[in-house]
């Protein structure tokens, strides 16, 4: 395994993370156990989750994924070998279950947080992320910029004071966003810098060969502001690992069970797909291994979260680690990138 710091901390993190969000629901309480066995044997010692999980977020399975975590944690005693993250959810009419307000006015972070440390079984977290923002804004796949009628209020002074009320409480260590842009990001760095508030340290979005947004400002942010992407769906649920191009069926993949998530299942994405093949099988690598390895190899990446739901899967996207693309092969992506750029924003 390979390995490097948390922007602006002394925590090192595995450049691959283990993504959770299959426990409950595609994985068992068992299934959930033996990935992370099996990672942490691996070298991989952050693991992500969030209180929505497991997914689709439903009432019934809400916050599944935070207590096979939890279980885990307290069976095996090992929660000072890893560097776990979770996330607050943000506003959306459909979690209504979650809490009383979907915000993250002081009240609902502090609440949200104390459920998550309950369920996860552990007085701390490494990393506090906000999933998505509060405001209204281009996210999950959104082209085009849609803030009319916005009746949010600027409020990340008081988010970053209420952040740092838990920080020093000791109940997480440090701060993140997701699913933000280069405003938001860029908005909590003033307001901390200014403020003397909490520095948000990472930034969880997606990016892979069929959405590579992040590089058109976001990925500038990061390089200039020293702060790490934690790239999500490298894989593009499954899409990119080829298997959806062989027309055999996959009963128990996440686009089959729930297809609801179309995010990477347009033309243009199955299009691009087969060219990024094409690259990989010209040089003699599987098309997961040119996909994972075009994310690591990113200055701006600090951490790659894989999700699976079997061992086998884990081992191949491990395995990614140890490779390495040369220029042509770069260049070759960049050509198809040029000719279908960004099909699965």
């Amino acid at each position: 395994m390979k390995y490097t710091t948390l922007p602006n901390t002394d925590i090192k993190v595995s450049k691959i993370c283990l993504g959770t969000m299959t426990f409950g629901q595609q994985n068992t309480e068992s299934e959930g156990h033996a990935q992370m066995d099996y990672v942490l044997e691996k070298g991989v010692n952050f693991f992500d989750t969030a209180e929505m999980y497991s997914i689709p977020s439903r009432e019934e399975t809400y916050g599944s994924t935070e207590r096979i975590i939890g279980t885990w944690l307290k069976k095996t005693g090992k929660r000072e070998e890893i560097v776990l993250a979770s996330k607050i959810a943000g506003p959306n009419p459909l979690f209504g279950y979650m809490r009383e307000k979907l915000d993250f006015s002081p009240a609902s972070i502090q609440y949200a947080l104390d459920k998550s440390l309950q369920r996860l079984q552990t007085d701390y977290l490494d990393i506090y992320q906000l999933h998505w923002p509060e405001r209204k804004t281009n996210c999950f796949g959104q082209r085009g910029l849609k803030i009319q009628d916005d009746a949010w209020e600027d409020n990340i002074h008081e988010v970053l004071e209420t952040l740092d009320s838990l920080i020093k409480a000791g109940k997480i260590k440090h701060v993140g966003v997701s699913n933000e842009n280069p405003w938001g990001m860029m908005r909590f760095l003033e307001e901390s810098k200014y403020n003397n508030l909490p520095r948000i340290k990472t930034i969880q979005n997606p990016y892979s060969l069929l959405n590579r947004l992040f590089e058109n400002a976001s990925a500038e942010v990061c390089l200039r502001e020293n702060v790490g992407l934690l790239a999500y769906s490298p894989l593009a649920f499954g899409v990119l690992s080829g298997k959806f191009l062989t027309g055999e069926s996959h009963p128990n993949a996440r686009l089959t069970l729930f297809p609801q998530y179309a995010r990477y299942s347009s033309t243009q994405s199955t299009e691009a797909t087969k060219l990024y093949q094409k690259i990989a099988h010209k040089h003699g690598l599987t098309l997961t291994q040119l996909a994972q390895a075009f994310v690591l190899h990113q200055p701006f990446v600090t951490s790659s979260i894989i999700g699976a739901t079997t061992i086998e899967q884990l081992k191949e996207n491990i395995a990614t680690i140890d490779v390495v693309l040369s220029k042509e092969i770069l260049d070759e992506i960049n050509a198809v990138q040029a000719v279908i750029p960004d099909p699965a924003p």
